[in-house]
């Protein structure tokens, strides 16, 4: 395999980092980029790229898997009401995939994920900026959900989770937590660990029943019927870009990441 030459590579002080210029295609989000670069399957000028810190330059020619990259597909927002049994992500061969619900030409990508078992708001984008950062931990973005339980929860353990619950050997942060009805309650989190709730809820001697995402930042999944999805609307991306813009860990981060 012929990887790379460092005297042939473009300086990393101009171009467009290559896991950007990857999320900018529309092909993978940047932590999908990087996977695939550390795999070797990402080319520049017909040499494997291994290395993270190599950008691009205009007429370089960029492949993944074969396939030339390049951002010529227009960038799509939207929100699906995630049904149960789909999945989010394409690993699952044979399973029904959220992307199949969304009947578009353009390759996107979930924001996040929710499980098998689990409904409700997911955001679907091919911007992988915004992927990118939205999907970061560091950005504290609410995520509200309603959780049926059996047995139904007590005050107390609404009370724990609402304070933080240790789940495999680390404290989960403190969340918004409100009963819904005997069995129902709601809660704000402002992390996304695996089966995060479910885990919490498990620690409280409980089984969730039904999961269902209601809400993500200020988007709320409203009346929108299960199965179907809909193009977010100019105002609201504004409004999602500014919300990352503007928030301390997106001007530490990724200032001057243009």
């Amino acid at each position: 395999m012929q990887t790379t030459d460092p005297e042939h590579l473009p300086s990393v002080s101009e171009g467009v980092r290559l896991q950007k210029y990857l999320a900018d295609a529309g092909l993978c989000s940047r932590r999908e980029a990087e996977r695939r670069i550390e795999k070797g399957r990402v080319r520049i000028n017909g040499k494997t790229v291994l290395e993270m810190g190599v950008r691009v330059k205009p007429g370089d020619l960029v492949e993944m898997d074969g396939k030339k990259a390049e951002a010529n597909e227009p960038l799509i927002y939207v929100m699906l009401h995630k049904p149960a049994d789909v999945v989010t992500s394409c690993k699952h061969r044979g399973e029904r995939v959220v992307t199949d619900l969304v009947n578009l030409p353009f390759r996107i990508f979930p924001v996040g994920r929710l499980d098998k078992d689990s409904t409700g708001l997911l955001l679907l984008t091919n911007d992988g900026p915004l992927h990118h950062r939205l999907s970061h931990p560091s950005f504290d973005h609410e995520k509200e959900y309603l959780v049926q339980t059996q047995p139904a929860l007590d005050d107390n353990a609404l009370a724990q989770m609402a304070g933080g619950i240790v789940i495999e050997g680390r404290k989960t942060r403190p969340a918004k937590v409100y009963r819904q009805n005997r069995e129902t309650f709601r809660i704000v989190l402002l992390e996304g660990r695996n089966r995060q709730i479910r885990k919490m809820v498990a620690a409280c001697s409980a089984e969730v029943v039904k999961l269902h995402r209601i809400r993500m930042t200020f988007l709320n999944l409203g009346r929108l019927p299960s199965g179907e999805w809909r193009h977010l609307t100019p105002e609201e991306v504004t409004k999602l870009k500014a919300l990352k813009e503007n928030h301390p860990a997106y001007k530490k981060q990724f200032k001057g990441r243009k």
